[in-house]
């Protein structure tokens, strides 16, 4: 189905024949604007819309995804094919606007006698006149029925975004038009991944020896893994970037374009409880130079710490 991305209902704009309408009368496309308004409007009232929310994974996210979506809704009855009338009789001309689906009258203003043309009361701008009901939906032309709709999700959606479908939302009363509807994305709740944007973030824990010896680590993807090596000497909070690891990206226009990048947040496991063995082997370590906290050591560190939250 044709779709917009991202929709939300647009507001009306401003009307410049509302000023007379306040004093002419008339809502429902009477008044004023009725003299300016033409004759092909829908014979029946437009549908309602319809919002459903459907949840999607990284991957869907990644890769784009088709959803089969069942929806209960109404729909044109099938027994008078949408008209409200009888087997689908032809419809008779309403008698009290003779087909115009608009009456005149007339009303003394202000400003002297004036002339002003509604919406006719019996056939609601139809023109149409219902001689048998349609026993089934009760001449209204619709009954609740239920429909199966493939919606295709674009790659690079987020949580919070609309999809807008036209045209299948609930059908209208006496063959008025369906509604749209609106599919509301919201993503399945993970634990692997921190998203921002297009941009993943994964926090690697390694253990001591791997981070001062260095060595190769591999860490999931969305789908699948991906191997790379630490630098011996690594230190805690260090940031790797493997670029065009993330998400793609998606403009309003429904338009992908380039991957983000997948954040790699380096931390350096501190066990909580020692053997003795281990305690003697940490103990015996603290006396190398290397394992020492020196005054220079400590100013290197200081500096990184800085510079990482300057950044």
């Amino acid at each position: 189905p044709g779709m917009g991305v991202f929709g939300g209902g647009a507001g009306a704009g401003f009307n410049p024949f509302d000023i007379f309408n306040s004093f002419f009368g008339g809502g429902g496309g009477g008044g004023f604007s009725s003299f300016f308004s033409g004759d092909d409007e829908p014979a029946g009232q437009r549908g309602s819309n319809i919002r459903v929310r459907v949840k999607v994974s990284l991957a869907d996210v990644v890769y784009g995804v088709e959803k089969h979506i069942k929806i209960k809704k109404y729909v044109a009855c099938p027994h008078c094919n949408g008209t409200g009338a009888k087997d689908g009789t032809e419809l008779e001309r309403c008698p009290k606007c003779q087909g115009r689906g608009r009456i005149v009258k007339q009303m003394r203003t202000i400003f002297g006698m004036a002339q002003t043309e509604t919406v006719c009361p019996d056939c609601h701008g139809s023109g149409k006149h219902i001689k048998t009901r349609c026993q089934h939906c009760n001449g209204e032309g619709i009954v609740m029925g239920e429909e199966t709709i493939d919606v295709k999700i674009p790659a690079g959606v987020a949580d919070g975004m609309q999809l807008n479908l036209n045209n299948y939302g609930n059908a209208g009363r006496h063959g008025g038009g369906n509604g749209d509807l609106y599919v509301l994305i919201e993503e399945e709740k993970q634990d692997q991944f921190i998203r921002q944007d297009n941009t993943l973030i994964y926090s690697l824990l390694l253990d001591f020896p791997t981070a001062a010896l260095g060595g190769e680590v591999e860490i999931p993807l969305v789908e699948g893994t991906h191997k790379f090596k630490i630098e011996p000497g690594t230190q805690p909070n260090t940031q790797i970037k493997l670029q065009g690891k993330g998400l793609p990206s998606l403009d309003r226009y429904g338009r992908n374009g380039s991957k983000g990048d997948l954040i790699v947040n380096i931390g350096v496991y501190v066990p909580e409880k020692l053997d003795d063995s281990e305690k003697k082997i940490l103990t015996d370590l603290k006396s190398h130079k290397n394992f020492s906290t020196t005054p220079s050591l400590f100013d290197k560190f200081r500096q990184k710490v800085k510079k990482m939250f300057s950044e």
